[in-house]
């Protein structure tokens, strides 16, 4: 078995190195890089899906389809099929660039801390592909109207990942600025 390194990151946003990523997220986790990405259905729906409770990060918190962090030279695109795959036991077509800039900071309350430049994805599931969760990854999911997981996002912000609703406003998915 080979270990998945995440790619390390300085303030420019410049790849400084590697780190094994069963030990970069801690007290003081180092900038590093990641993806986020948002399935949406014929229907116009988003899958949310809900962390599993063995996740160091938010455990039990609901957020959006999946993340991950591309490997080193890993092209980003191929990292999102990968973990569509790896999550969600699904492929995902018509991968777009939504945020190239997102970046955030957050604090679970174990103390681990989320340090990313985090660029934010729209996908689409193959034909005849569902989700089919692997459970150390995903505890629940569900296909929502954008305009409901707007108002969650609105009402019970502390019930979903950090990401998901820092990230809300620049997301023409659910009525953003970029709408």
């Amino acid at each position: 078995m080979t270990t998945e390194l995440v790619v390390l990151l300085d303030e420019s946003g410049e790849a400084i190195g590697t780190t094994p990523k069963a030990t970069v997220h801690t007290r003081e986790t180092p900038l590093h890089l990641a993806f986020s990405c948002h399935v949406l259905d014929d229907e116009g729906r988003v899958l949310v899906t809900r962390r599993a409770l063995s996740k160091l990060t938010w455990p039990g918190v609901w957020t959006n389809s999946f993340c991950g962090h591309p490997g080193p030279g890993e092209d980003t695109e191929d990292a999102i099929r990968r973990r569509a795959r790896d999550e969600l036991g699904m492929e995902v077509v018509d991968i777009a660039l939504v945020d190239p800039h997102f970046r955030y900071r957050a604090v679970d309350a174990s103390g681990i801390v989320e340090n990313e430049i985090c660029p934010i994805y729209t996908a689409r599931p193959a034909p005849g592909s569902v989700p089919q969760p692997h459970p150390d990854e995903v505890m629940d999911h569900a296909w929502v109207e954008p305009r409901h997981l707007r108002a969650a996002i609105e009402a019970v912000p502390f019930a979903l990942s950090p990401w998901l609703v820092l990230s809300a406003p620049s997301l023409s998915l659910l009525g953003g600025a970029e709408a």
